[in-house]
């Protein structure tokens, strides 16, 4: 995955020592993937946005690439929504940007 330098960081937050992340899901994409935009994460996700299914995708995929376990993962703001934010503990802005690039 290309992580574009000069704005990979200009768009996460922290809160409590949590790192938040805003994420725009694609449901019912032909296959699961992540992509760095200006503005946030966009996630493709092959599971459809019926009984949180889509959001339980987002934070496997999430957990997967980050190598942490999906209880450290979750949504905290759009479950309902396209965009969404996305709380992540255990894991500093730098080496949320070296696990995601790996």
């Amino acid at each position: 995955m290309d992580i574009p330098e000069a704005n990979h960081s200009t768009f996460l937050r922290w809160q409590d020592d949590l790192l938040l992340v805003p994420v725009r899901v694609f449901p019912r994409s032909s296959r699961n993937d992540l992509a760095i935009e200006a503005d946030g994460l966009r996630a493709r996700l092959a599971a459809p946005p019926v009984d949180g299914a889509a959001n339980e995708a987002l934070i496997a995929l999430l957990a997967g690439r980050l190598r942490l376990p999906k209880r450290f993962v979750r949504v905290v703001r759009g479950a309902t929504s396209r965009q969404k934010v996305v709380e992540i503990a255990g894991l500093s802005a730098e080496e949320f940007w070296r696990r995601l690039g790996s």
